[in-house]
């Protein structure tokens, strides 16, 4: 019933998952028939069909069945209008309410500052209302809901979406809303197991501070840390910009290298080697062979199997979606999974890939390896402290970029009043590990923008995430503000969202000032190809996870190190398939090295989606207003992706005009 985008899943009593046997179906069916007339029949025996699903003893016996469906069936026309403008408002006012406080008790947990570790994750994981679920089903406004309106499978949806009215799509959505009857202690454990999971993701940070290149080299200041994957990908990133910075690539791919298989020494990653040189290559202190027992070993692998685990005991209770693959493709993303598999097997079977690398390889003057997938950006390379040099100047640290966002909008084109509302709505705030936003669930509440930062300012990689998360902020808002009724909040998935974090990421240099100028490459070429470069970059990993949770599926009484053997055995296979050609060997197995599979299980195929939907919204706003278009696209409310794309650009998803229009750029940049 209740819409928990961001909350935790509502949970249950341990009540037996066993409905009424004696309910006479039919009998009922025909007495409301009697009752409201035979051209009632068709939606009369579909509400009581799906009433009788999710019917448990506890929610009483035949004859309570019977009275129930006899007594709450709405006719269609009006009173089923109202019947709909309720349940909008049960959903936002209860779903809205748990959500912020929630969001609230999480802030300890997330940010940085104040830490009380006894109690922080306690509070990140209450849950105000752990049995909301069930009183929603045993107090009956979620059985009004499936007694009432249609409830579709994602094939129906699909077929029938793109002739829906708003108000059809509402009751779409408010008839799915009713979720699955999850006992208390097992919704507990999932809650704990991604808290956890997340917890462990924030706190990687690898101490770089004590790292060398092969050289003997130390690149960084003795203190500095890297969370692992994402702030380690940025520095490869920047390398491109430093002398020299081939060796710090080279040392960072094996820092993250050791991320990934967990040989990263335990004394260095828990401050006991803070006067020790570390070479990650060879994986040494101060010259020291670092003994297996002495490693990390294969924690993020161990919280990958708690995830399978809690997983497969929630699969029981989604007959419809059984699996963890099945919910989260079909039930979640709104996209089968054959279909997103295939999308990102097109990127990395794409012929135009050879002119991409082509390009990459001209303009970095050798030969690829296997860290410069992370190579996208093809304008002039600037050195790390040359932009934040330039970012002092306008954002010195969070506060000013959030008291300079009406300004940034007016910038990028928005009207005075868009300006100004949405940038007074967005809080900026420092997280403790990957930048991420969070959306408002009620109209008085703001939105978040959570980024990292350095020491004493906010940094090129900051203000870069916190570009990217500003995108997120925008849909939103939009999304929560401007859309046509309630139920229609947001847009349809991840992916949708990611497009416009992506596009708006896009910006940070012309909001710097940074902008290609006249004579410069046509800033869509240029896009164009950044997008290409990073959708087949994310698509590979993608995939990976794609296979290793169907694996673990297969083998679920595996140990963590035997998943562990199975990554990297995926992360070898997928590269000498899609990447080795033009990338050469990868000793690192970088395809696994993002922790999204740990904190975010089968997140990744959004990012690849993302890229492919940022750049057919990117083409079709050429020769329209950004502004004016963001605020449309992100208004059209929470349709299936398909219906949601139709509308936005007046096409299905397809990686065809991203490669096609890559490629020609590429040429003509070359």
């Amino acid at each position: 019933m209740i819409a928990t985008a961001g909350m935790t899943t509502p949970a249950v009593s341990t009540a037996p998952n066993t409905f009424v046997a004696s309910v006479d179906l039919d009998g009922c069916i025909q007495a409301m028939v009697e009752r409201h007339g035979d051209g009632e029949r068709a939606r009369i025996a579909r509400g009581v069909r799906q009433v009788a699903e999710r019917w448990l003893v506890v929610d009483g016996d035949a004859a309570a069945f019977r009275s129930f469906c006899v007594e709450h069936f709405v006719l269609e026309g009006d009173d089923l209008r109202r019947l709909v403008d309720r349940l909008e408002t049960l959903n936002e006012l209860v779903g809205g309410h748990l959500y912020e406080m929630q969001r609230r008790l999480r802030r300890w947990s997330d940010l940085v500052g104040d830490d009380l570790p006894q109690i922080d994750g306690l509070l990140a994981t209450f849950n105000p209302a752990p049995d909301l679920a069930d009183q929603l089903y045993r107090q009956k406004p979620a059985f009004v809901a499936l007694l009432n309106l249609r409830r579709l499978s994602l094939a129906e949806m699909l077929a029938e979406g793109s002739s829906w009215t708003t108000d059809d799509w509402a009751q779409a959505r408010l008839a799915k809303a009713p979720g699955a009857r999850i006992p208390a202690d097992l919704d507990e454990r999932r809650r704990q197991v991604s808290h956890q999971a997340s917890t462990f993701v924030d706190g990687f940070h690898v101490p770089v501070g004590r790292m060398v290149d092969a050289k003997g080299k130390a690149w960084f200041e003795p203190g500095r840390k890297l969370i692992a994957h994402w702030l380690i990908r940025e520095q490869i990133k920047a390398g491109y910009a430093q002398e020299g910075g081939l060796d710090l690539q080279r040392a960072l791919s094996w820092v993250m290298a050791r991320h990934i298989d967990g040989s990263v020494p335990r004394d260095l990653l828990e401050g006991r080697a803070e006067d020790e040189a570390w070479d990650p290559q060879a994986n040494t202190l101060d010259g020291r062979a670092v003994a297996d027992a002495d490693q990390v070993g294969p924690l993020r692998y161990e919280h990958l199997l708690a995830h399978l685990a809690v997983a497969r005991e929630v699969d029981a209770y989604h007959p419809d979606h059984p699996t963890a693959l099945d919910r989260a493709f079909n039930l979640h993303r709104e996209i089968p999974e054959s279909d997103v598999e295939a999308q990102l097997v097109a990127l990395l079977e794409a012929p135009e890939r050879d002119a991409l690398t082509d390009l990459l390889r001209r303009r970095l003057g050798r030969d690829l390896e296997a860290f410069d997938i992370y190579f996208e950006d093809l304008l002039p390379a600037l050195p790390q402290e040359d932009l934040n040099a330039r970012l002092r100047e306008r954002f010195p640290d969070h506060r000013a970029f959030q008291d300079g966002l009406p300004a940034l909008l007016r910038d990028l084109g928005f009207g005075a009043a868009d300006a100004d509302f949405l940038g007074t709505r967005i809080q900026v705030e420092i997280a403790k590990g990957a930048g991420h936003a969070m959306p408002p669930s009620l109209p008085e509440y703001k939105a978040w923008l959570r980024t990292n930062s350095l020491e004493r300012e906010l940094g090129w990689d900051g203000f870069d995430i916190a570009m990217h998360e500003l995108g997120h902020n925008l849909e939103q808002l939009y999304g929560h503000h401007f859309v046509a009724r309630p139920a229609l909040r947001g847009v349809p998935n991840n992916a949708c969202t990611e497009a416009f974090a992506f596009l708006y990421q896009g910006l940070g240099r012309q909001v710097l000032g940074l902008a290609a100028g006249p004579g410069d490459p046509d800033p869509f070429d240029l896009a164009a190809v950044q997008s290409a470069l990073a959708a087949c970059q994310i698509a590979g990993p993608a995939l990976l996870e794609l296979h290793a949770w169907r694996w673990m599926y297969q083998h679920p009484d595996a140990g963590p190190h035997e998943l562990r053997a199975e990554v990297l055995r995926l992360a070898e296979e997928l590269w000498s398939r899609y990447y080795a050609r033009h990338y050469g060997a990868d000793p690192y197995h970088i395809l696994a090295a993002y922790q999204h599979m740990v904190g975010y299980p089968l997140y990744l195929p959004d990012y690849a989606l993302g890229h492919v939907i940022s750049h057919q919204i990117g083409s079709h706003l050429r020769g329209r207003d950004l502004a004016t278009e963001t605020r449309r696209i992100c208004s059209i409310g929470n349709l299936t992706p398909a219906a949601w794309m139709r509308q936005a650009v007046g096409q299905d998803i397809s990686v065809t005009p991203l490669m096609r229009d890559a490629a020609d750029a590429a040429r003509r940049l070359a």
